[in-house]
């Protein structure tokens, strides 16, 4: 258990009960709109059960986010964290960060070096967290990785993502300047609230970025980070 410095009294525990098992199926639906198929309590009590990474996170006795990860193959000393949520009313206190912190910390514990994750490519805020905050490295993007979504953040949308890689021991990956940026790609600035004012114009937007990706991968640049104004920042490798 890690006690934590934030604007909240939280704690970071792993998921050891069913009780908590139930808890933090029970907090991740409510985050992804009411879907209850994305992490069912029967397979995270297999994955925290067979020594993956399964935690909760607390407001004292309240869960109010968790965070699933587990093992890649072990010669690559990777895992992948396959989902991370907290409850609304808990964004915007960087306890986003004291996860994935605390994700980093227990992987190194186990000679893990790297961790892989994904995120949909359209919701800004997430790409500003994983590309400047944390300092991830983009490895690929995905063409509807998951196919159809039935939950209230994705339902009647392409599951585009983009994968990152955490390298753990690496200092992060620097935004390159601007005069190493020879193109870029824009996303809207809230695409969850366009889904639900405009779904139409969003999965415009999803075949256009999906486009310019694919466009600046045939031209062999690679992306290098994010701007919140110009978007994915692509270089020449």
């Amino acid at each position: 258990m890690v006690e934590l410095s934030a604007p909240v009294d939280v704690r970071i525990a792993p998921l050891e009960t069913v009780e908590q098992v139930f808890a933090a199926s029970a907090v991740l639906s409510e985050v992804w709109g009411g879907d209850r198929s994305g992490m069912p309590p029967n397979l995270l009590r297999a994955l925290a059960h067979s020594g993956n990474y399964a935690v909760g996170l607390y407001d004292g006795d309240l869960m109010i986010g968790a965070s699933v990860a587990f093992f890649a193959a072990p010669s690559a000393r990777s895992m992948h964290s396959h989902i991370t949520g907290i409850l609304p009313p808990y964004r915007g206190h960087e306890l986003g960060r004291a996860l994935k912190q605390h994700q980093r910390e227990w992987a190194l514990a186990r000679d893990v070096g790297q961790i892989t994750w994904t995120f949909d490519p359209l919701v800004a805020r997430n790409a500003h967290f994983n590309l400047r905050v944390l300092g991830t490295r983009v490895t690929e993007y995905l063409v509807n990785q998951y196919g159809p979504m039935d939950d209230g953040v994705n339902r009647g949308d392409e599951s585009d993502r983009i994968m990152v890689t955490w390298v753990l021991a690496a200092p992060p990956v620097p935004t390159p300047d601007d005069a190493d940026v020879v193109a870029t790609v824009r996303v809207p600035p809230d695409v969850e609230a366009l889904r639900k004012e405009s779904p139409r114009e969003a999965a415009a937007w999803r075949l256009r970025v999906r486009e310019e990706f694919d466009e600046c991968r045939l031209e062999g640049l690679v992306c290098r980070g994010f701007d919140d104004e110009r978007g994915y920042l692509f270089v020449r490798p």
